[in-house]
């Protein structure tokens, strides 16, 4: 399964310490932990000796501690100590396999397979954003694949109805054209523009706002927007949001934002706050959408010329190779 060599999202960065930490990724239990050298770990959540969850043990001495039988388990895997047989030296075999393990964004990141190619952590940053604010919004856990959160994202059309008096009015729904083209990571769409009431914290009038969508990854895209000058309170805002989608299930995803921001003095929490009012507009209707997985025969669903990210959307996912959360 090609998913298992991409790089996944499973937790923020400040939410794995010492204490273990049980999270699901593509169907599969692991277990986060952090070791004394602030290295943090990713492993199958289960104990190769009985199968008991480490998720449920503590960290002793340096060492991963299964709740079962107290076997432990130093960083690179290998058990350490058996408490049942106090001069036993473990032998390799006695070990689990870690997974490979990033941090980026303010997130911990997976491989759960090595990769053909050179498999990197989906973009998001560089130039364009190098000198603006960070900050982190969620997790979102949501019931519908994360192919279908990724094409929402990317959908202009639902702005005047789902985010009504916000992203969008149902006085100006049209979408005027715009242009998609494939990249070595995924897709960009430029060209594209919306009328937005209120298309950021610091709005003070409606404004034609500019997007640049980019699909930088299977289960991740990036959006800039840039209003109308004149049309926020802050001189020369712009912002970059970065969608990063954990594929739970095939049915189910943990969902985080990370926000690039021309805002060095609004609280994250005001910052949030606007992120998760746009995003729980969109996760009802999201939820609702059947079936949940995305489907990539592209007669199984309408389209027309406005729908041309999210149909290539599909494509690129079919070239990918991806089969969890599609159908």
């Amino acid at each position: 399964m090609i998913e298992t060599s991409l790089w996944h999202p499973v937790a923020l960065i400040e939410d794995v310490g010492h204490a273990p930490v049980a999270v699901t990724l593509l169907a599969q239990s692991l277990v986060l932990w952090r070791s004394a050298d602030g290295v943090a770990h990713a492993w199958p959540d289960r104990c190769p000796h009985r199968g008991a969850r480490f998720s449920l043990g503590q960290v002793v001495n340096d060492r991963l501690e299964c709740p079962y039988h107290g076997w432990q388990f130093d960083g690179q895997g290998q058990c350490q100590h058996v408490p049942a047989l106090a001069q036993f030296v473990p032998p390799a075999t006695h070990c689990v396999k870690p997974y490979q393990v990033q941090e980026a964004y303010g997130l911990v990141w997976v491989q759960l397979a090595p990769a053909n190619g050179a498999a990197q952590v989906p973009a998001f940053g560089g130039a364009a954003t190098a000198a603006l604010r960070m900050v982190s919004c969620g997790p979102y856990d949501v019931a519908t694949s994360a192919p279908r959160i990724v094409e929402n994202f990317l959908d202009m059309a639902h702005f005047g109805f789902v985010h009504e008096g916000w992203l969008g009015t149902r006085e100006a729904t049209d979408v005027p054209d715009y242009q998609v083209q494939e990249t070595p990571t995924g897709l960009l769409a430029t060209g594209c523009q919306a009328w937005q009431p209120r298309s950021n914290l610091h709005a003070i009038a409606p404004a034609r706002v500019d997007y640049t969508y980019e699909v930088t990854a299977p289960y991740a895209a990036v959006l800039a927007k840039v209003p109308e000058a004149g049309s926020t309170a802050v001189d020369g805002w712009r912002e970059s949001i970065g969608l990063f989608i954990c594929p739970v299930t095939p049915e189910s995803s943990r969902v985080w934002f990370r926000l690039a921001v021309a805002d060095f003095e609004t609280p994250d929490e005001k910052l949030q706050a606007f992120q998760h009012t746009i995003f729980t507009q969109d996760q009802p209707v999201l939820e609702s959408q059947q079936p949940k997985t995305l489907p990539l025969d592209l007669r199984a669903e309408l389209h027309t010329v406005v729908d041309k990210m999210s149909s290539s959307y599909r494509r690129y996912l079919q070239r990918s190779g991806i089969t969890f959360g599609v159908c």
